[in-house]
């Protein structure tokens, strides 16, 4: 990956000049503060920095997340407003509850409003009422999955969503979502500058695929890698249970793998891992199928792990659909790869006995587990931090284990996802064995 393009410049509003008044206690040491020339290397290969030394150029990297010493916002005025967007993910109650309180009790902030069901919100002909956020309203949600403000999919007018920003006079925009939602941002963000508005709009990455470009880690992939391992021991059970059982399990992952590879990792019975990073032919000698059979006759059973966007060549010529976010809908290759499993060994008079299992919507919607809480804390927090400062159009990523402020621009857009050719999924290949699954 080439890091020597990547802008890491984060905007400001105006000059913070306003002392902050969150270390103003004794327990915090003299060097709390973050200072904005406090980095965090991007590339950390010796070898690649010693080059770029060499060359004379500057070495990357992100400006590091935390309090600053001075803030522009003066929180006894200060209107703050959250939205989550896009689908579900564990974690979501739990970025809330600590944006909540870092204002509300670090801050002296009180006037904080949370924006029901995502961008619709905004919009007044969908009525949907605002939420007065309090402590009190929060303290109880980390154990409540899903979002209790709500959520939606689709596009709304990014000027009606300033129109309503201006007439709520908020000064931090919280916004919660995937790549979709942080396109949003970025245009909510410029739209702001083009109407000369004091406004920081702050981002939380939040996609359970862990694939938004330029962040190691986002909330609620932990849980869903901890769900996922619970539905591979339930198919390796079964599948060992019965005479050439299959146990087949589709895991989210819609342009990435990174859920079904980790999962198998985490829970080393899987044979066959399908994931949309690496193509895979069912046919032919070195095909899905013949594998599958070769597998039964030596141990009688075999797990295969498919992430949703694996295979999908297969549909081509079918009419594509999309949501209301304009993304085209997957086809369903779980149901695609039992059909032809079935029909394979069905014209082979073979005997099988498969169990198919789809956890994706319950894992989107279970609270955050103890790790990702933990994470969503962190998360929550140096949004706050950022926001107050008068930091705009950035996100609060994970980096090279740092928290650190990542533009919307370096990273909406553009997506993560497994090499073919990285350790992660070499060590997939090692763990099950499987090898190439293509006949070329």
């Amino acid at each position: 990956m080439d890091f020597q393009s990547i802008d890491t410049k984060i905007l400001s509003i105006g000059e913070p000049r306003i002392p902050s008044p969150v270390n103003n206690e004794e327990r915090f040491a003299d060097g709390y503060f973050i200072q904005d020339d406090d980095r965090v290397l991007i590339d950390v290969n010796a070898d690649n920095i010693s080059k770029i030394l060499k060359a004379g150029k500057e070495i990357p990297s992100f400006e590091t997340a935390g309090p600053r010493s001075k803030i522009y916002f003066d929180p006894s005025k200060v209107r703050c407003a959250l939205v989550t967007c896009g689908g579900l993910c564990p974690g979501l109650n739990d970025i809330i509850r600590a944006i909540v309180l870092e204002l509300y009790y670090r801050y002296g902030a009180r006037n904080i409003y949370g924006i029901r069901y995502g961008l619709q919100g905004f919009i007044p002909r969908y009525g949907h009422d605002v939420a007065t956020l309090s402590p009190a309203m929060v303290e109880n949600i980390l154990d409540t999955g899903g979002s209790i403000l709500g959520s939606s999919r689709g596009e709304q007018d990014i000027h009606e969503v300033v129109d309503c920003l201006e007439r709520m006079n908020i000064g931090i925009l919280f916004m919660i979502g995937g790549d979709g939602t942080l396109m949003a941002a970025k245009k909510i963000a410029e739209t702001i500058m083009e109407r000369n508005l004091k406004i920081s709009v702050v981002g939380i990455p939040k996609t359970i695929d862990n694939d938004i470009y330029m962040v190691a880690r986002s909330f609620g992939f932990d849980t869903a890698v901890d769900v996922a391992t619970q539905s591979i021991k339930g198919a390796h059970n079964e599948a060992e249970s019965y005479p050439n059982g299959i146990g087949l399990i589709k895991l989210m992952g819609r342009h990435s793998g990174f859920i079904a590879t980790t999962a198998v990792l985490a829970q080393q019975e899987v044979n066959f891992v399908l994931i949309p990073e690496v193509d895979f032919d069912l046919d032919g000698p070195k095909g899905l199928l013949a594998r599958l059979e070769k597998r039964l006759k030596e141990r009688n059973h075999a797990v295969i792990v498919v992430a949703e966007g694996a295979g999908q060549k297969f549909f081509e010529g079918d009419k594509d659909e999309k949501d209301a976010s304009g993304n085209i809908r997957l086809k369903d290759i779980g149901l695609y790869l039992k059909d032809k499993i079935n029909d394979y060994f069905k014209v082979r008079n073979i005997d099988i006995s498969l169990k198919y299992i789809d956890p994706s919507y319950m894992i989107r919607s279970l609270p955050a587990n103890a790790n990702d809480s933990v994470f969503c804390g962190f998360l929550g927090r140096d949004a706050v931090h950022a926001g107050m400062a008068g930091k705009t159009k950035l996100i609060v990523g994970h980096w090279n284990n740092h928290f650190v402020h990542v533009p919307i621009d370096t990273s909406a857009g553009r997506r993560k996802q497994v090499s073919p050719d990285g350790k992660l999924w070499h060590t997939v290949l090692e763990s099950t064995g499987q090898g190439s699954l293509k006949n070329e």
